[in-house]
């Protein structure tokens, strides 16, 4: 294995203080910035170009999507030039002009709009990037944001398509295939071995689906972009969606996590580094940085208002002003070009990190404190995952406490659930799902000082070659001096401490995600084997969550090929039988090499989630859901279940979500409909009673609806009671004919027989001739009625 070590160390701590053993603040290191910042320009001279082809077809969208390109190159740097591709987000694909509303989803645009210009919008980004000698490909999708509201994972697949299908273009290209763009023609070929993809909101979480798609491709596989040839040496994430919570553990990433993020606003991209924990072999550099102060949107300059005629605006929005995030009274929140120059590099260190191997830019991305000057005022803070870190202690049920709680980090209950602070982005349950089993932290509450919280892994972890132990521990934000020391206890019982740390809560208010772990480090001395690492306050009471610790070294090492599984759900219909329990399964289709391991969690309508650890081999093509159905020889409604599936050990997840519908298979009961009262003078209520033969276990829901006489005068929205009407949805002025307009929700509840249709009628003063109303109820295969009433005028007195 070969390990690239940084050419400085971790620099500048921000949030937390380490003290030596007995020292004091004064004595805590510090160290000066990396030399080489990343949001400097490099020193080659770039050139601009685009490429648009005809429309291509992708998985999941009915019409064919664009297919073009903004590119910036160097025209002088050496070649063979390493690949940034960048993906930008959903986004309204058509404009009118610059305001918020001026904005469309429709595709082809309208008369009067014309297409977002959204892939110019990383252009700065772009001539970093090509200065420092990459060539920078920025693709359009704006058919895919039209589009990408029907599929279940907001178009990932069709991202991940659209993606792959520019670099097979790409690959071909710099191989001398086909009619290669003017732009490409004029700079270095392009180095498909060193891909890194950049991807922004949706456009995140699609080129995570392009990364895992090319590593494990799909059962059936996009005919247009094979053979496979690029290698995706990392990606780049700027608040990224994760609606499949299915991240790709061996590729590095670095997920950049905006504080005044009013879209993804819970901070959703952290699960990119979370989820990977204990999935694969740990290698790989997963890393998030919060950046405070930055919305969703400024990160791309044609969604930012005042420099694009496209539609464009501020997506951080409160109903009072946010002390940290309203822009103009707010002192921590960044201008749009301050937003965008801290942006620029960070994704410049990721894109250095992963494609060229910089290990100079590693301290940026990795927790060890360091910041970059081109970042300007912004304040950026890091932890990772992942790289030279060995697990110490990574809570979950094996591992034996004292003075702490092994706890679920997403989970209602707290007596089961972490009860982490609110707004934690480290609490995202899987998207759709109330909890996420599998992924634990632990909670430390003390009153005193002193009240040590001790982890005994269920064997004693080696630490040999290690520099330093690693912790990531959330405060409660805007909490001030947290002191905790820090020990290692041998399995010969020798405890050394390590050092105290301090630790401040990020800023936060009721609009932030800003309980957010910090990565603390202590240097190692003596204890190399551990079996006991303990956590102890120094200072009175408070309250910490820890959600793992490592041992740390400084640089990267190459990730290795893996034999991870892949698994793509399918959706299925089953009958549910005369009687008998079994099991609910669900079509899977299961390739790879290896076993795994993933957790499945199925919920039917309103109803509590199931979850199972559940192990996986290819050719497996169903998997055993934790949910059994009996069958029965009643009648009821067809019952929906919501399948989830995410990785738990050596998997990665494509058709993450699926559905399994178990089909009533007994005959209806037999149902009707008789009059109570169908002729009433005004004021009275016209009554119905529906009845079943037999009660259901289920309720039944019918549907009332009017349907016009055409034969004489007809009841009106005047002539019922205004708040019954209300209660269907209508008003009474206008007046309108009401069978026109009815039409309404019913239930036969569960264990009952019989459900009355009533509609009550009001008196007045205007002498009229009778009037009739005309219903029918549908009730699912079965239309009941039509029914005709007749309401007559009060008698003359």
């Amino acid at each position: 294995m070969r390990i690239r070590f940084p050419l400085v160390a971790a620099a500048l701590l921000l949030g937390f203080l380490v003290v030596g053993p007995g020292g004091s603040a004064a004595e805590a290191r510090e160290q000066p910035p990396p030399v080489n910042d990343p949001g400097r320009p490099g020193p080659y001279r770039t050139t601009t170009g685009a490429y648009e082809l005809p429309p291509v077809a992708v998985p999941d969208l009915f019409d064919p999507v664009d297919f073009g390109a903004v590119v910036v190159a160097p025209v002088d740097a050496p070649g063979p030039l390493p690949v940034v591709l960048l993906l930008h987000g959903h986004y309204p694909s058509c404009s009118r002009g610059p305001g918020p509303t001026d904005g469309s989803f429709a595709w082809p645009c309208l008369d009067g709009y014309r297409p977002t210009l959204s892939s110019r919008g990383f252009l700065p980004v772009q001539e970093l990037l090509a200065a420092q000698g990459f060539l920078t490909v920025s693709i359009t999708a704006n058919a895919v944001d039209a589009q990408d509201w029907e599929p279940a994972d907001g178009g990932a697949r069709a991202r991940s398509s659209l993606v792959r299908q520019h670099l097979a273009r790409l690959a071909g290209w710099a191989a001398g295939e086909g009619d290669v763009p003017q732009v490409l023609r004029a700079v270095p070929p392009a180095d498909l071995s060193r891909v890194v993809l950049v991807g922004h909101s949706r456009g995140g979480d699609g080129v995570s689906r392009a990364a895992m798609d090319t590593l494990h491709p799909s059962p059936e596989p996009d005919a247009q972009v094979l053979p496979v040839r690029w290698r995706i040496r990392g990606i780049a994430l700027i608040g990224p969606t994760s609606f499949g919570h299915n991240p790709v553990e061996e590729v590095p990433s670095m997920s950049l996590l905006p504080g005044c993020d009013g879209d993804a606003a819970r901070l959703e991209g952290q699960v990119y580094v979370d989820g990977t924990r204990g999935v694969g072999r740990g290698v790989a550099l997963h890393s998030a940085v919060h950046l405070a102060g930055a919305n969703h949107n400024w990160f791309n300059t044609e969604w930012t208002p005042g420099l694009t005629q496209n539609t464009a605006w501020d997506d951080f929005t409160s109903a009072t002003p946010d002390r940290l995030c309203t822009p103009g009274t707010a002192p921590e929140r960044l201008t749009a070009a301050e937003q965008r120059a801290a942006g620029a590099t960070y994704l410049a260190a990721a894109a250095r990190l992963f494609g060229l191997g910089d290990d100079s830019v590693l301290p940026l991305l990795d927790g060890s404190g360091a910041r970059a000057p081109s970042a300007g005022r912004a304040v950026v803070r890091a932890h990772a995952l992942g790289g030279n870190r060995v697990p110490l202690v990574t809570p979950d049920p094996s591992v034996t406490t004292t003075g702490a709680r092994v706890c679920l980090l997403s989970h209602p209950d707290p007596a089961v659930g972490c009860a982490l602070p609110e707004g934690s982005p480290h609490a995202n349950a899987v998207f759709g799902m109330r909890a996420t089993p599998g992924r634990h932290g632990a909670a430390m509450r003390w009153g005193d000082a002193g009240a040590a919280a001790t982890f005994r892994p269920a064997r004693p972890v080696s630490l040999a070659g290690a520099r330093e132990v690693a912790l990531r521990v959330v405060v409660p934000p805007n909490s001030t001096g947290t002191h905790l020391e820090v020990a290692v206890t041998a399995p010969s019982g020798r405890r050394e401490v390590l050092g105290q740390v301090r630790l401040d809560g990020l800023p936060g208010t009721a609009n932030t995600y800003s309980a957010w772990a910090q990565e603390v480090r202590l240097p190692l001395r003596t204890v190399r084997e551990v079996a006991v690492l303990s956590v102890v306050p120094t200072k009175g009471s408070g309250s910490a969550w820890l959600l793992d610790a490592w041992g740390w070294s400084p640089g990267t090492a190459d990730a290795p090929t893996t034999d991870e599984v892949r698994v793509d759900l399918g959706s299925s219909t089953v009958d549910e039988g005369d009687d008998g329990t079994r099991a609910l399964r669900v079509p899977a289709t299961v390739s790879g090499t290896g076993t795994g391991q993933v957790w499945l969690s199925v919920r039917g309508r309103n109803g509590p989630e199931h979850s199972a650890l559940v192990p996986v081999a290819p050719g497996t093509n169903e998997l055993e859901l934790p949910l059994t159905v009996t069958g029965d020889r009643r009648y009821g409604p067809d019952r929906e279940y919501t399948v989830q599936a995410w990785a738990a050990r050596d998997a990665v997840i494509g058709a993450y979500r699926a559905t399994v519908t178990v089909r009533n298979d007994d005959p209806p009961p037999a149902i009707g409909i008789a009059a109570v009262a169908d002729d009433v003078t005004e004021g009275a209520a016209l009554s119905w009673r529906i009845t079943l033969s037999e009660p259901l276990d289920d309720d039944l829901d019918l549907f009332v609806s009017g349907v016009p006489t055409n034969d004489g005068p007809e009841l009106s929205t005047v002539d019922v009671d205004p708040g019954w009407l209300a209660g269907t949805g209508n008003a009474p002025l206008p007046e309108r004919p009401l069978a026109r307009l009815l039409g309404y929700r019913l239930v036969v509840p569960a264990g009952t027989v019989s459900v009355d249709l009533t509609v009550p009628t009001v008196r007045d003063d205007v002498a009229e001739p009778a009037e009739r109303l005309r219903l029918s109820v549908n009730a699912g295969d079965r239309w009941l009625g039509p029914v005709t009433a007749t309401v007559r005028d009060q008698p003359a007195r």
